[in-house]
């Protein structure tokens, strides 16, 4: 891979062909830690290992784990009795779980922290008896899974278009929530209609938007500023792959595109373009941006700049099911050394 120069800022027009590579990008913490999970479950529990719902929303990945031995469902009863289910980063209601029981199945939660988060604020504030508005995307299983831990609590808010209709029985006792991986700005429009329409609404103890969604589209908005085409290298069912695209073009890029694959470029794209922006989604792998800089690079955008606007250091531990097995696994076979060597003195 060619050389990477750290971005100075705006530069002058210049006919030279260049990319603009934003720092963060890719895995976030919460991705890292689910497909290691499914990764450790194969190497611990051997296959199959059955995961409901995609465990992140990437094609890659997923395929690259069936191959593995992973075996994706939609439904917890497409799981054989007696195997294990691990749950995807996105979360799930508290009917699946007991689904599970019912079937008799062994459970791996590899539900993102900052997802969980989400949960537990739901669970209180209806304990509470408050109103949640749940500012998400109707359909994605984040959503469908946080509502599921107070249905009878929640109304989902898919953008300031729906602030009109929403009704609550007390204008005084009313939260907002969110999914996890929206875009910031369009998530603080819809709270701001909320709050005009609700002036005692009350905000979650701390941002529900996760730090790697926030720290993804910051970057993009200071490179779309700089780029003529924007490359998002992500899923079409990535919602936060998605959002970056939109940011881009906001932040003034004249255009950005989604592809899972270098191959997946245009090369039309490139017509009249000296500066190429490339970023990732938190569900996405370094290797296909990799692939995607050497494809940019053999049409003669070699020169690449990163744009860096935070470090991220932030690690999750595995779930507490793998933690727990492996744990006794570790235990075991240090009992077995001591013993097998204790026999040979």
């Amino acid at each position: 891979m060619r050389s990477r120069a750290p971005y100075d800022g705006p530069m002058t027009a210049s006919p030279r062909r260049r990319v603009l590579l934003a720092a963060p990008r890719g895995y976030c913490a919460g991705v890292d830690r689910a497909v290691i999970a499914v990764e450790k479950a194969l190497e611990q529990y051997g296959a199959p290992i059955y995961v409901r719902h995609e465990i992140v929303h990437n094609k890659y990945v997923v395929q690259t784990l069936e191959k593995k031995g992973a075996v994706f469902v939609e439904r917890t009863d497409e799981v054989p009795e007696g195997n294990i289910v691990m749950f995807s980063a996105h979360g799930v209601a508290p009917v699946v779980h007991e689904e599970a029981a019912r079937g008799r199945l062994a459970t791996i939660d590899a539900t993102c922290p900052l997802v969980t988060k989400v949960h537990k604020e739901a669970v209180r504030y209806a304990g509470e008896d408050y109103d949640i508005l749940l500012i998400g995307h109707e359909g994605h299983e984040e959503v469908i899974g946080t509502s599921g831990e107070a249905p009878d609590h929640i109304q989902l808010v898919d953008g300031p278009e729906d602030v009109a209709k929403i009704e609550v029985r007390d204008p005084e006792r009313v939260v907002w929530l969110s999914q996890t991986t929206l875009s910031v700005d369009e998530t603080m429009e819809t709270v701001d209609a909320l709050k005009t329409k609700f002036p005692g609404l009350v905000s979650p103890p701390s941002d529900d938007i996760c730090y790697a969604t926030q720290n993804r589209q910051t970057a993009v908005k200071q490179m779309g500023a700089d780029s003529d085409l924007v490359i998002v290298v992500g899923s079409r069912n990535s919602s936060n792959s998605k959002r970056l695209v939109e940011v881009a073009k906001l932040a003034g890029a004249r255009e950005a595109y989604l592809v899972d694959y270098a191959d997946e470029i245009d090369e039309t794209w490139l017509e009249g373009v000296s500066t190429v922006g490339v970023t990732s989604g938190a569900s996405v792998p370094e290797v296909l941006v990799e692939q995607v800089l050497e494809w940019l690079a053999e049409r003669g955008y070699a020169d690449v700049e990163i744009v860096k606007t935070a470090e991220e250091s932030i690690t999750f531990s595995l779930p507490k099911e793998l933690r727990r097995d492996l744990r006794e696994e570790a235990a075991n076979l240090v009992a077995e050394r001591g013993g097998s060597g204790a026999s040979q003195e």
